[in-house]
């Protein structure tokens, strides 16, 4: 049984080693928001599948590769031959301060469709037991947001549960054009995890008490903010459990959010209570951190309790 289905845009990634005007050298990776947690999630045993398009390029077969080793579901990773592999930019410019720059204007990844996603919810005998998406894919256009909306639909027409990351992307879309399109996906998510700062792109209210009520109101079960160094917490019908992150010394913050909905669905699918999957949420968001990349740090099952370690510590 599959147990997470995901949809997005997969990006040949570039991580610049300096200045990117001097020159100079770069490393070659895979990117994006879903990318990440679907692999996270495959490197704790669960069974993803990943729906989008690639380029027949270098970087799309980079990308087919990465996801084949990592042992994420490829059935549903269209190639299209009429558009590239959309590329993502790294540069690190102060300590701890990264410049991204996107070229994925007219993108593999941008042809995203409905078909796409609902190939991948119908393609098993049982229903996957989550389907999630992010505001991410949404921003690409219009097609990309239809494929995403439908396929939220459908999940719910088959009893699958929906997870929405806000994810917002403010160099893709304005904050007034994701409110727009959150507003038509809400009534029908069962989880909404969000930063504190783009709670009030999904919900209305002068605080997040008020956002996360309105949520709750609406059908959704779990709401979860995310807190960055402060940790996160969830809230449900029934109250709500506060977790504070994992201490690690940061060097890179990218694909933290993404670490911790791994870990946080991860903990769903293993029948953890909330407090179990706030845990491994922030678990596997200082693993992020605490490695350069958006998942090459992330921890295989048997490592997680390496985060209970005491620094300087040898596990032998």
């Amino acid at each position: 049984m599959t147990d997470v289905v995901t949809a997005g845009e997969a990006l040949g990634c570039l991580r610049a080693d300096g200045r990117v005007l001097l020159g100079g050298t770069a490393r070659l990776s895979v990117a994006g928001a879903e990318a990440n947690v679907a692999i996270g999630l495959a490197r704790l045993g669960h069974d993803v599948r990943y729906a989008g398009a690639v380029g027949d390029d270098q970087f799309g077969a980079l990308i087919r590769r990465t996801f084949q080793a990592e042992e994420v579901g490829t059935g549903f990773l269209r190639t299209d031959t009429s558009a590239p592999t959309g590329i993502i930019l790294f540069e690190e410019r102060l300590s701890g301060v990264m410049r991204v720059d996107y070229h994925r204007v007219a993108s593999a990844g941008s042809h995203l469709g409905s078909g796409d996603v609902l190939a991948a919810l119908d393609g098993s005998p049982t229903p996957p037991a989550v389907f999630h998406v992010t505001g991410v894919t949404m921003a690409l256009g219009p097609g990309p947001r239809a494929a995403v909306l439908a396929g939220v639909r459908r999940a719910r027409e088959l009893g699958v549960r929906v997870c929405l990351d806000v994810n917002h992307r403010t160099r893709l879309w304005t904050a007034a054009e994701a409110r727009r399109a959150f507003l038509e996906l809400t009534s029908d998510l069962d989880i909404v995890i969000a930063s504190d700062d783009e709670l009030t792109l999904v919900a209305p209210g002068d605080d997040e008490a008020a956002r996360v009520s309105s949520l709750l109101d609406l059908g959704v079960r779990e709401v979860v903010v995310k807190h960055g160094d402060k940790g996160a917490t969830a809230y449900t019908p029934e109250g709500s459990v506060h977790r504070d992150a994992v201490p690690v010394t940061a060097v890179d913050t990218i694909g933290a959010g993404d670490a911790f909905v791994a870990g946080y669905l991860s903990g769903l699918l293993d029948g953890l209570d909330v407090d179990g999957r706030l845990r491994r949420g922030v678990t596997l968001g200082a693993f992020a951190v605490a490695t350069r990349g958006d998942w090459e740090g992330l921890p295989y099952r048997s490592e997680l309790g390496l985060a209970d370690v005491p620094s300087g510590e040898a596990v032998r």
